[in-house]
């Protein structure tokens, strides 16, 4: 077979300090936020409890969904002292062959997520490699640089911020959180949106080359 894809790997920071009913209730919704993104609901799964493994066919969608997940756990945070998160290991490379599920699936971009994933330092959020290691070093140079904003976004800002990975413009993204269009353009600012989309856009150019 041999085409390229991007496997995301990854697991939920916080997940073991929440209660088991919002850990239950958690678990419970992220399958539907997984089927509503991939082509095939094979291509996103569950595992031990706390981590995940997607696959994605384009490398911009694999980063936007990637982004939007940690989104979707920081608004999901049931409490202001416990923010959940998402570390994540993105490989990107060619996949050998698809077996039932994605977790059954085989190819160098599953081999580079995996072993990028259990090399993940603490802090680190978000990697990004590839099999050509000059590459990866200037990805993981944006990718720091980038985490140091995403890290820091607050409930309501991720909130904006999922919309937003959802292409909804600022007024729809106000109707449906009932606020101000102003203060949907005041999140996004202080968040740095422009900032962090015009990094996945040349992320993207870089992996598509």
């Amino acid at each position: 077979m041999n085409e390229s894809a991007l496997v995301v790997t990854g697991d939920i920071t916080g997940f073991t300090k929440i209660p088991p009913a919002e850990r239950e209730q958690l678990i419970h919704a992220l399958p539907d936020l997984f089927q509503s993104w991939v082509e095939e609901s094979e291509y996103a799964r569950i595992f031990r409890g706390d981590s995940f493994q997607l696959l994605f066919k384009h490398p911009q969608e694999g980063l936007r969904r990637s982004l939007q997940l940690r989104c979707w756990f920081k608004k999901s945070s049931v409490t202001e002292n416990i923010v959940l998160d998402a570390r994540m290991a993105v490989g990107v490379g060619q996949i050998s062959y698809y077996g039932e599920t994605v977790l059954d699936s085989d190819g160098e971009a599953f081999h580079i997520s995996g072993r990028a994933f259990d090399a993940m330092e603490e802090g680190e959020f978000i990697k990004i490699v590839t099999a050509d290691q000059l590459l990866n070093e200037q990805l993981n140079i944006i990718c720091r640089l980038m985490d140091l904003i995403i890290s820091s976004w607050t409930r309501t800002q991720a909130e904006v911020i999922f919309l937003a990975l959802e292409n909804k413009t600022q007024q729809q993204m106000a109707d449906e959180l009932n606020i101000a269009q102003s203060a949907i353009n005041n999140r996004l600012k202080l968040a740095k949106w422009k900032e962090i989309e015009r990094t996945i856009h040349y992320i993207s150019g870089l992996l598509e080359r």
